[in-house]
């Protein structure tokens, strides 16, 4: 029978010949499916913590990775990274915080249209994907993030996406979202609430 030191050899060993982050039950496949992986890799956890290299978990799956305050000694030729523009990074934060969220839902909380690219060029980085259709006339389909944008953000779960609070304090509101903040402030309480005019972004 194998011991709890076998165990934690036998897991990390699993974890580190992985291609991909794997799950708890995956890794039973592996070191057999009686075995505590959950008690090993709380014990891995401990043992790589502020080494090189880190187990981490992403959703639901674990894989090791460079400890993020020494990736940049790995990189020696940098990449021209591409820039999102502004209404990428919108659509990509209302999937984020609203999904599964449909095209039609996405054009509403921004109050513009997207064009096709967009989601695209969301979708070619790997960090939103298709999530079935809406049972409503039309049966649009959804879109939701994936765990390589979990990965790419450094997020255990999306319960770890900031709150307007942290938004805030780490400057990342704009005036326009910190004056419509103050409108919705000062009138609070009152029956109706005021008709804001729609600007149309430049995709």
């Amino acid at each position: 029978m194998t011991g709890p030191d076998d165990l934690s050899r036998a897991v990390e060993a699993v974890l580190f010949a992985a291609e991909n982050p794997l799950t708890v039950d995956e890794i039973r496949a592996h070191v057999g499916q009686e075995a505590d992986v959950r008690a090993a890799l709380a014990e891995l956890e401990g043992l790589y913590a502020g080494r090189g290299i880190e187990l981490v978990r992403r959703g639901d799956r674990w894989h090791f990775q460079t400890a993020a305050d020494l990736a940049h000694l790995l990189r020696r030729n940098r990449e021209e990274s591409r820039k999102l523009s502004r209404a990428g990074i919108e659509t990509l934060a209302i999937i984020a915080y609203h999904e599964p969220v449909t095209r039609a839902e996405i054009e509403s909380i921004r109050g513009v249209q997207i064009s096709k690219g967009t989601i695209d060029v969301l979708m070619e980085a790997g960090w939103i994907r298709p999530a079935g259709r809406r049972e409503v006339p039309g049966r649009p389909l959804t879109y939701a993030t994936t765990a390589g944008f979990l990965t790419h953000f450094g997020l255990a779960s999306r319960r770890d996406l900031p709150g307007i609070d942290d938004l805030r304090a780490a400057g990342l509101l704009d005036p326009v979202d910190l004056a419509f903040e103050t409108l919705e402030s000062r009138d609070e309480g009152d029956a109706e609430e005021p008709e804001i005019e729609t600007v149309t972004d430049d995709e």
